[in-house]
């Protein structure tokens, strides 16, 4: 990238790509020259791309020809060059300045527009690349990597982390929470375009030169019972998961599970959402045999690692919460008027004070990060969520603030409330991330076509028709 590309220090550069070798190797080889990687997920559509490499203004994009999604073949150029013609359009400029080099996976070849003046195969810039490459040397707080999140509020943010604190903290939360041994194999099954990829499945495992396993595909292809066959293939001990897909392989009984032995299993994770305590305890009794500890983990983009977390075999479990916070964070349960709420109680989630791995800005907008996280309660890093503290000390997450009921409220109408208003509906909106689903359905709701980033979306067509039948509700 930097021989024969001129990437230098602080430049952007947008990755696009499935889970292959070459998605990690470009995340290091951008960290080695002090390059910002911006990740993009490779399921999300050509306006999500284009939104995220004009807001960062990446010079370089990093993408592979196709890739199959379970048994769906996903055309990843041909997304690459609409994505690139839409920033062209947005700049008004004949020449984009992007680069694609690309990678072309074994099962099937499909055809791939090719324009030279642009297109460089990886393989053939590799067969001439030096196998020497020094370091570009970082101060601590330099820029390592750009991570967008849209999530309830609309407009993607541009999350920043540092080298020094966010690597420091990925490696310390990984060694403690997953109590890592040399010897462990461990899977983290999310993709590298969230968070948990980056964190727990790139940095942190590598600096502590852990073994880990990579996948590529969907837990149910080609049968429910493919995470169960991989851990036994490769004997792997520490496993990480979300509940969405413990909830899908739930729902196919135990017999998929237990037809493979998964004796090699020493601690189970789960991230992306607070997990239900029946799909806990399907993953404890049925997954873990009751003998693994699981660590349910707490923490968002914005903190680079986990904030509340049990460590295995160390702290005492409840099925569904996230026990305790993580060594050096200190957190906080707040009213309304920002008082702090002790023992038993309900309110905001804050931290009180910083840890290495906390985001520093966001790129490019300063007044936006200090108005998001701090403008509420100052003083405060505010999560957005919504907390419980039971009479134990332990910590539950609630779900996100904007998505509750006041609890007074909910206490006066009982646990059932009756509906105002019913609207029936072919589908919902689909996307990976629950906060952008129920932010579109209350813009719909509200009768407010401002709807925000939808370009996530599985099914933008979907939108309309929930507008045309929505019902007529007193504004």
């Amino acid at each position: 990238m930097n021989q024969q590309h001129c990437v230098k220090k602080g430049d952007r550069i947008s990755i696009y790509m499935p889970m292959i070798l070459e998605l990690v190797v470009a995340m290091l080889a951008c960290a080695r020259i002090g390059a910002l990687h911006s990740i993009v997920f490779a399921g999300f559509s050509a306006d999500s791309l284009c939104e995220r490499i004009l807001d960062c203004g990446c010079s370089l994009l990093i993408t592979a020809d196709a890739f199959y999604r379970g048994d769906k073949l996903v055309n990843l150029k041909q997304i690459a060059d609409e994505a690139l013609q839409k920033c062209k359009d947005n700049l008004c400029e004949t020449d984009s300045g992007f680069e694609k080099k690309t990678e072309s996976p074994q099962r099937l070849h499909p055809k791939t527009p090719w324009n030279p003046a642009m297109d460089v195969w990886w393989h053939e810039l590799m067969s001439s690349a030096s196998t020497e490459c020094e370091p570009e040397w970082c101060d601590s707080e330099d820029e390592l990597f750009i991570l967008y999140t849209s999530g309830s509020t609309g407009k993607p943010k541009g999350v920043l982390h540092t080298v020094g604190g966010y690597m420091l903290y990925a490696a310390t939360s990984f060694k403690y929470v997953f109590d890592y041994q040399p010897e462990d194999v461990y899977w983290c099954t999310a993709d590298i375009g969230w968070i948990t990829g980056h964190s727990y499945l790139t940095y942190g495992p590598l600096a502590n030169g852990a073994t880990s396993v990579l996948f590529e595909g969907v837990p149910t292809y080609p049968d429910v019972g493919r995470m169960w066959s991989i851990v036994d293939k490769y004997k792997v001990t520490k496993f990480y998961t979300a509940p969405t897909a413990i909830r899908l392989l739930m729902k196919h009984g135990e017999e998929p599970v237990k037809k493979h032995s998964r004796k090699s299993l020493k601690v189970l994770g789960t991230v992306g959402e607070p997990i239900n305590p029946e799909a806990w305890l399907w993953y404890y009794r049925v997954v873990g045999e009751e003998r693994c500890p699981i660590v349910d983990t707490f923490w968002q983009t914005e903190t680079g690692g986990h904030m509340l977390t049990p460590l295995p075999a160390a702290t005492p479990m409840k099925p569904g919460s996230a026990t305790f916070p993580f060594f050096g964070v200190v957190p906080a349960i707040l009213n309304e008027s920002g008082e702090e709420l002790e023992g038993e109680a309900e309110g905001y989630l804050v931290f009180k004070q910083p840890w290495p791995g906390i985001m520093r800005t966001l790129y490019g907008n300063h007044q936006q990060f200090e108005t998001t996280y701090f403008k509420k309660f100052p003083g405060y890093y505010v999560t957005g969520d919504g907390c419980r503290r039971d009479k134990d000390g332990y910590y539950w997450i609630t779900g996100r603030i904007d998505d509750m009921l006041n609890v007074s409220v909910r206490e006066k109408i009982g646990p059932i409330a009756t509906p105002d208003y019913i609207q029936y509906a072919p589908s919902l909106p689909k996307t990976r991330s629950g906060k952008i689903t129920r932010r579109i359905l209350r813009k719909i709701a509200k009768n407010d076509q401002d709807l925000g980033d939808i370009s996530t979306l599985a099914n933008p067509g979907v939108i309309k028709h929930l507008f045309n039948s929505r019902c007529d509700t007193k504004q």
